[in-house]
């Protein structure tokens, strides 16, 4: 014993700081993170076999699993889409836009999972702002802002909450209906969003990523080869054009309209009329280009909104967390591997002036790329690295739509009336959507997110070992001896807790540490465990501070041109006026005692 604390507890204690330092401060994968806790608190024998891996087979792992299935249905039929582009019609001013964009986008969240709502939502107010001339920087935040409150509406939705239904299930043996949480996540949705109106000059004006690409002469440069240029019949490889220092050789056309993307092969010769398109510096290019005697064209053909003909173009931002950060595509084999060529790269909303092969890359800069339409990239091995925002449209087939809309809903139903619990009547959806073609067996696989399945399962284990250790009890007496045996300071406390930790690591991992010790201290005073178990899924739901506090602040990070402070400013006074209006709610709501 040491200070109180046996052998176990000490290393379940060391696990835990190890976990919280690695999300917070590093950019570890969280399922890798919570994967190596798990690993230790089993090799050292503070749980065994049955303890450390029952949470990834919980009830809340499997529900968000399934839901994962249900959501690739309403998304492969276009449903999403469809919804997107018939709500947001021709709003007069900014507060009416502001309206007209989070209220749908709310709703949506409340059924559909918010993350998915987002991405969709991205491309379609991108081209709505433009055509409002609003600059999409101060909607893309309250779009962001919206969602993360909307999927505290109903506990199905999001993984924070079927974690915390989940977890409240296996303390107290009882089922949460699932508008449990409606009431004081309306009123706190009501309170942030009017927050956001009524804060509206705190919206940063931000160039977006596209704009800096829309210019294409400020970093391409088309050159022609004419007909009696020195250089014909030679190769790419001869002239050295694959390695230049300058910046790189895009795309080849030829005479007779036959594109080549990059890497062009070094073996391609060059014919009379053939049109060169490089990215880069200009000047240094276009010095280079009057030496081998390459002339300027009367009439370019390469731009970024031009004909599409074998080859199309996409922008995606890189993640956080992704393995590119700290890397150029100058130094490794990204584009060959991906059949795809980096055109131009840009931050906060300017093009850096760079070969973009030479650009280190950070987390949330945009990518301009090229890809031919004669190979399928593919999407899914690149979502851990990047996240394409022009997300393509997806044709709407038959009464597939309908189908697909009509299981969701027969899903709530059976839940709702409580004809089966959520679990199989996820099952019976997904199931649903696969016997319907809704979506393919390999789009319901690609739709599962894995990682965060791990850490969910990761975090109940961990969870686990804080109350066999008796650490979840000794914390919770701390944090009693700290705040007294007044329910609603013991409330505020948790509340606080859980709105900082979830702007650093994920909600659901925020949840599933504090919601052990938060039990332990409601056993202690003797109170309802339901007003607090509201209160951590409030709390954790509030990450409005930082860009990595959620998945959906990083997603319209790079498409905003954001920068950090941009969330801070509006995200705090935003921030405070929904943990006041949540903790005000559920006092008036329900009884503490």
């Amino acid at each position: 014993m040491f200070l109180g604390f046996g052998l176990d507890a000490w290393i379940t204690i060391v696990t835990l700081v190890m976990v919280m330092s690695a999300l917070m401060l590093t950019q570890l994968r969280a399922d890798l993170v919570f994967l190596s806790a798990v690993g230790v608190l089993f090799v050292t024998g503070v749980l065994n076999a049955n303890e450390a891996f029952a949470g990834f087979i919980s009830t809340p792992v499997l529900i968000i699993g399934v839901m994962c299935v249900v959501v690739a249905g309403l998304s492969s039929t276009g449903v999403i889409q469809r919804i997107s582009r018939h709500v947001l019609g021709k709003p007069k001013g900014e507060i009416q836009a502001l309206m007209r964009l989070t209220l749908p986008v709310a709703i949506l969240s409340s059924f559909i999972v918010n993350s998915t709502v987002v991405m969709i939502f991205v491309g379609v107010v991108k081209m709505w702002a433009r055509k409002l001339e609003i600059k999409a920087s101060r909607l893309f935040i309250p779009m962001s802002y919206a969602a993360v409150m909307g999927g505290a509406l109903l506990l199905f939705v999001t993984p924070s909450g079927l974690v915390v239904s989940g977890l409240y299930t296996l303390e107290t043996g009882q089922t949460l209906n699932l508008f449990e949480p409606f009431l004081p996540a309306l009123a706190c949705l009501a309170a942030g969003m009017l927050a956001v109106f009524a804060l509206r000059d705190l919206l940063p004006d931000r160039i977006g990523s596209e704009t800096a690409f829309e210019k294409t002469g400020d970093y391409t440069l088309e050159m022609m080869v004419t007909s009696n240029n020195p250089h014909i019949t030679q190769t790419v490889g001869e002239l050295g054009l694959n390695s230049l220092s300058a910046g790189s050789l895009v795309e080849l056309i030829h005479f007779d309209n036959e594109r080549m993307l990059s890497p062009v092969d070094d073996e391609e010769p060059l014919m009379g009329g053939d049109r060169l398109i490089f990215s880069g510096k200009i000047d240094e290019l276009l010095e280079m280009a009057m030496a081998m005697k390459f002339t300027s064209p009367d009439h370019p053909v390469f731009s970024v909104k031009g004909p599409k003909y074998n080859r199309h173009i996409r922008t995606a931002y890189v993640c956080f967390g992704s393995s590119l950060i700290g890397t150029s595509f100058g130094e490794s084999s990204f584009e060959k591997d991906h059949d795809m060529t980096l055109v131009a790269v840009s931050r906060l909303g300017e093009r850096i002036n760079q070969p973009p092969r030479e650009v280190v890359l950070q987390a949330g800069d945009s990518l301009l790329f090229l890809m031919s339409n004669r190979k399928k990239v593919d999407m899914n091995a690149l979502k851990a690295d990047l996240h394409f925002f022009d997300m393509p449209d997806i044709p709407v087939k038959g009464l597939k739509p309908l189908i697909s809309s009509a299981i969701l809903i027969g899903m709530i139903i059976l839940a709702v009336s409580g004809v089966m619990p959520l679990l199989q009547s996820a099952f019976i959806a997904a199931g649903a959507m696969l016997v319907f073609d809704c979506c393919s067996p390999t789009q319901a696989m690609n739709a599962i997110n894995w990682k965060l399945l791990l850490s969910i399962g990761g975090g109940i284990t961990l969870g686990t070992a804080l109350y066999k250790t008796d650490v979840a009890h000794r914390v919770a007496t701390g944090i009693l001896a700290f705040c007294g045996d007044q329910p609603l300071v013991v409330m505020i406390a948790f509340c606080l807790m859980g709105a900082i930790i979830t702007e650093f690591v994920s909600n659901t991992a925020a949840a599933t540490l504090l919601f052990p010790i938060m039990c332990d201290a409601i056993e202690n005073i003797h109170c309802n465990l339901l007003p607090f178990a509201m209160m951590l899924l409030l709390a954790v739901n509030s990450a409005f501070m930082t860009p990595v506090g959620t998945p959906l602040n990083m997603t319209v990070y790079g498409p905003g041109g954001y920068n950090a402070k941009d969330f801070l400013y509006i995200g705090f006074p935003v921030k405070v006026a929904y943990l006041a209006t949540a903790i005000l709610t559920i006092y008036l709501i329900y009884p503490l005692s």
